[in-house]
């Protein structure tokens, strides 16, 4: 399922290559993560959660990438980076992959799990005895928590939450004052399910489900006794969603970020959804109350919200449609049990998630919390979610004396408020938080455990391409890497003591540090490379990352190429650089992995002749990552250490046969074709042999 994502705006130009469109690039990027609910050779109930998690990745977009479009569009702007045709291209991109969505849901999704015999049951389908049961689980659990609202002077439209489920209703006659008053909106709440399961006696022996907007649908009149439901439909606003807070400007960014969240869900609408059947009447007045233009509405055949589906997933018991659990071993250069402290004064520890558990992790965290020589734990935290084990191992390292520092980032988007929270528990018990440098967001990964070993202090760290949250852990690809070298263990240290008292950055031995110097290293590294090929020296670059949009680094990469050096990139996500452009980028390579797990791991391989370099990072090619956040890059210098992450995440990658796109000089994106007999390769499914992994519940 190639995509073709040509920007209609006029694009920046470097070394005469024309950059692809950044938003273009983000649908391309869904189009192939939509293509796994596509495959046959994917479980059918996994082919549903990829739809979902395509619906939840386009909810995001929307919330954080459509703004600038639409406000041109609404200012009338014609020229500019943003402006009513950029806006308009956009906006039929989105409808295109919406009907892709949608048609393979209804044709080939439901019917599919439908023969499995699980069902969404409309209310034109229910037998006499299921409409029984949906009426009185109506009246029992649904209706007490509605309040349908007629639109009057004194009752204007109310406010709709972001994403939230509602109802519009077109009514006949009069109301109970006599008057025409025609439209009413009935606001559904959250804490409803979504997907609610038939009791055996009405549906038998199989699985059948009934939507709560069709529960709602179907009892619509009995909201509104003595008027005529007329037309109806369901509808959903999308709104802008990205937090703003000047820094600046606050004396304190934890109370203003929670200040701020509590306007989040009523930002500037950006996309309305509603009902295929819809009438124009109802769109146009719920267009009009939403200032939106044509181009934002979308009219959907099925629910409003394909990301509550999961639901569905996790109420259906058919391990057969799912894939077969996969149980993350043990990291092989650990040994459970033995004391991490000891291993690592032999030699660093990698440890590849998810094929390695994460649970190594949180089991050098625990040693450090329960051992009494340990003085000292410091930690970033990004994203740790919802998860409380390493928080609860924090909180035990405070009640056992320990000096507790965790620098945690408040403006983590759509984690601020958890983050909030973690913070504010962690300082109630005396642990030092701390929220990075203003203007800055701190997405290094890192924590440092300070030891007393006879009369010396000694240091060991962990660094990590992921955050650190047991959950994602299961599902992301990231390095791990636990050391007690002294040069990286006192660069860590030094990080640390410049977030907390932003004193000057002292020279640093392995690390590389954004905003600092990364950038510009990368860019030199790159440089070098370039004129090393251009004397005749053999040269490789492979670079493997999350999204690539940082312009001077695409500059740098076009001219190496063009001198000469073999450039792969291994891009997940949104990629402005066009790969194989005759005359132009004819050295560079560019392709996608879209796999079970999300790949997440950064990277970084240089090559000139023999010497070869390479670098784990927390951070993406992006402007952001190098210019707006804190982030770090750090040298793997074990030659077996290197190998390994050269054959796990950039060879075996680079020979995917299975889940990789190559991105076309075009900006299209075609499957990798088969180019022999042999049973081509999967790079994750090898992973997931190779680390031992089999049919187990669990995964740590």
């Amino acid at each position: 399922m190639p995509s073709s994502h040509r920007p209609s705006k006029t694009p920046p130009t470097l070394a005469g290559v024309t950059l692809l469109d950044r938003d273009h690039s983000i649908l391309a990027f869904n189009e192939r993560v939509l293509d796994w609910a596509h495959r046959k050779d994917v479980p059918l109930l996994e082919r549903l959660r990829y739809l979902c998690i395509v619906s939840s990745n386009l909810d995001e977009f929307f919330e954080v990438r459509v703004e600038p479009h639409l406000a041109a569009t609404l200012r009338k702007d014609e020229k500019g980076l943003y402006s009513v045709q950029s806006f308009r291209r956009l906006a039929e991109l989105a409808h295109i992959l919406v009907s892709q969505q949608y048609v393979l849901y209804n044709s080939e999704l439901m019917p599919a799990l439908e023969q499995q015999g699980i069902k969404i049951v409309s209310h034109g389908e229910r037998t006499e005895a299921q409409r029984r049961w949906v009426k009185d689980y109506f009246e029992r659990e649904v209706r007490p928590l509605l309040i349908p609202v007629g639109l009057d002077p004194s009752h204007p439209f109310p406010e709709v939450a972001n994403k939230s489920l509602n109802f519009i209703v077109r009514l006949g006659g009069n109301d109970a004052f006599g008057r025409a008053n025609e439209i009413a909106i009935v606001k559904v709440p959250r804490v409803l399910p979504r997907m609610i399961r038939m009791p055996e006696k009405v549906s038998g022996q199989a699985n059948y489900f009934v939507s709560l907007s069709s529960v709602i649908r179907g009892h619509l009149a009995d909201l509104f006794p003595g008027r005529d439901v007329g037309q109806f439909s369901q509808f959903r606003v999308t709104r802008h969603s990205d937090l703003a807070v000047d820094e600046e400007d606050v004396k304190n960014l934890r109370t203003a970020l929670r200040q701020g969240l509590q306007h989040r869900h009523f930002g500037e609408a950006v996309r309305l959804e509603v009902s295929a059947g819809c009438s124009s009447h109802l769109s146009n007045f719920l267009l009009k109350q939403f200032e939106l233009p044509e181009e934002a509405l979308y009219r959907v055949q099925g629910p409003v919200n394909l990301v509550r589906l999961t639901q569905l997933i996790d109420l259906v018991q058919a391990p057969d449609l799912c894939f077969p659990s996969y149980k993350s071993c043990y990291p092989t250069q650990l040994t459970a049990g033995a004391s991490f402290f000891e291993r690592l004064k032999l030699g660093d520890v990698l440890i590849h998630q998810p094929f390695e558990s994460f649970g190594g992790v949180l089991a050098f965290l625990r040693e450090a919390v329960h051992d009494p020589q340990v003085l000292a734990i410091k930690q970033t935290i990004y994203r740790t979610g919802h998860d409380t084990e390493l928080m609860d191992l924090l909180r035990e390292a405070v009640r056992r004396g320990k000096e507790v520092t965790v620098v945690v980032e408040l403006k983590a988007r759509f984690d601020e408020e958890t983050n909030i929270n973690w913070a504010e528990m962690l300082e109630s018990i005396g642990a030092q938080v701390l929220y990075g440098v203003v203007g800055l967001k701190t997405h290094a990964k890192m924590m440092l455990i300070t030891r007393r070993e006879g009369k010396q202090l000694k240091r060991y760290a962990h660094l990590s391409t992921g955050n650190y949250n047991p959950s994602t852990a299961r599902l992301y690809t990231d390095w791990s890497h636990l050391t007690a070298d002294p040069a990286l263990t006192t660069d860590v240290e030094n990080v640390f003591v410049h977030l907390a008292s932003h004193s000057r950055l002292p020279k640093l031995n392995r690390v590389l540090l954004a905003p600092f110097y990364l950038h510009a290293k990368l860019v030199e590294r790159i440089h070098a490379l370039g004129l090393a090929a251009a004397a005749g020296r053999s040269t490789r670059i492979v670079a493997k990352m999350n999204a690539l949009t940082d312009e001077k680094l695409i500059h740098a990469l076009i001219h190496a190429g063009k001198r000469g050096v073999k450039i792969d990139l291994i891009v997940r996500g949104a990629c402005i650089l066009p790969a194989q452009v005759p005359g132009l980028t004819d050295n560079i390579r560019v392709r996608s992995v879209i796999g079970r797990f999300l790949e997440h791991s950064r990277v970084f391989y240089f090559r000139c002749d023999a010497v070869e370099e390479l670098f784990l990072s927390s951070a993406d090619w992006m402007n952001r990552n190098m210019m707006r956040r804190v982030e770090l890059e750090w040298p793997v210098t074990d030659p077996v250490q290197r190998q390994r992450i050269i054959d796990e995440d950039l060879v075996a990658y680079l020979h995917d046969g299975v889940d990789a796109w190559d991105l076309l000089p075009d900006g299209s994106y075609a499957r990798v074709k088969r180019i022999s007999r042999r049973t081509p390769h999967s790079a994750q499914a090898a992973l997931m042999v190779r680390y031992g992994g089999h049919d187990e519940a669990g995964s740590d």
